[in-house]
């Protein structure tokens, strides 16, 4: 049974209204969650008007420092770098109030933070991973709720699915201004949870931004970017798990037939070449890739490395806090997927360049999903 208190809720009214309008009809049995999230979006009116009033001009000053960015394509393994590089008290990351409440992170969740923490989920829709009240999250949703265009609009909306999808991952048919639209929203974002933080350099890991280094780039020309990759007979399963799992819980209407197989098979060689196509002329203290395997086998030998290469001070401080974290998940029971003979056809006829580059090989009978 889905919550009733769907990330809508964090939307500012006007948003909600018009991807209400803009999206189709709601399925009689999702009127309750669009109900709520209308009901606590207007309850929420005044205070974030009146946050946005007295933080906007300050945020329009504000310089913070340059973000380090977590790349790779979903269930590749972001959410356990993200989890593990967030354990050194250097870095600052959105918090799961942040996410939900994107318009009032400097009022309503500095000021209810105790209680709302209350009311967050045990765990993740998609796998076992814990929430905490200081469980970084990605900026998706938050984004979503602010009205840039996402694909989890398209998670929303399933009817619209690849209209949002292809919007959101690759701003196709996003004018410039949909697109300077996203930069303010995003920026602002950044800058609340920056103040929030502390003011500590922000971790941010986002699978989107793995096609969107260029983008970035002109917001942050000194940001830092880490790409996680993963055996890609795994990332298959796994991702389509992923979105199968959230359209359960998400979708605002009835689910149709959609074809996430293809999607995947499409949009992750397209997002890879993307990132590929970027980081080709960075520097390398400003671009480090890692794979999931080897993060997972030696994990303080590739956290020890991506600090060196990318020139970040602190590792020795902050290794005992990476030591407490990997002690406390050594028990994480991993998501199991049989991978059928046809789902490895799929993935070497679509991505069997990316297969040899990285030098995998195919699995045996069940893969392990990570964190």
């Amino acid at each position: 049974m889905s919550s009733l208190f769907h990330p809508l809720c964090g939307s500012n009214f006007t948003t909600l209204l018009q991807l209400l309008s803009r999206n189709g009809a709601i399925a009689p049995n999702r009127l309750p969650q669009v109900g709520i999230a209308l009901a606590v979006s207007l309850a929420r009116l005044p205070f974030s008007t009146l946050e946005r009033l007295l933080t906007e001009p300050s945020l329009e000053r504000l310089s913070i420092a340059p973000p380090i960015f977590i790349l790779g394509y979903w269930r590749s393994g972001t959410t356990h770098l993200h989890n593990l590089l967030s354990q050194s008290e250097a870095f600052g990351y959105i918090s799961p109030l942040a996410a939900g409440l994107p318009w009032d992170i400097l009022g309503i969740v500095r000021t209810l933070e105790p209680l709302l923490n209350q009311a967050l989920p045990s765990d993740r829709y998609v796998d076992q991973v814990a929430v905490q009240p200081d469980s970084p999250q990605e900026d998706a949703i938050p984004l979503a709720s602010m009205g840039v265009d996402s694909y989890y609009h398209g998670l929303y909306f399933p009817k619209r699915f690849q209209h949002h999808f292809n919007r959101g991952v690759f701003f196709e048919g996003c004018d410039a201004k949909a697109i300077a639209r996203w930069q303010r929203c995003h920026t602002r974002l950044l800058k609340k949870v920056s103040l929030h933080q502390n003011g500590k350099q922000l971790l941010i890991k986002n699978p989107v931004y793995t096609a969107h280094i260029n983008q970035l780039q002109k917001i942050w020309p000194n940001a830092k970017f880490i790409h996680i990759y993963r055996n890609p007979y795994a990332v298959f399963p796994s991702a389509c798990h992923f979105f199968m799992r959230l359209l359960l819980e998400l979708a605002l209407q009835a689910e149709p037939e959609l074809p996430i197989r293809e999607l995947v098979l499409e949009s992750y060689p397209r997002m890879i070449n993307a990132l590929r196509s970027a980081s080709a002329d960075l520097p390398s203290n400003t671009f480090a890739e890692v794979r999931f395997e080897d993060l997972e086998a030696n994990p303080l030998a590739e956290l020890k490395r991506i600090y060196q290469q990318l020139e970040l001070p602190g590792f020795e401080q902050a290794q005992p806090q990476f030591e407490r974290y990997l002690a406390s998940i050594a028990g994480y029971q991993k998501n199991h997927y049989a991978i059928a003979p046809e789902s490895v056809r799929l993935v070497e006829s679509h991505w069997q360049a990316l297969i040899d580059r990285w030098q995998y090989q195919p699995p045996h009978a069940t893969v392990k999903q990570p964190l």
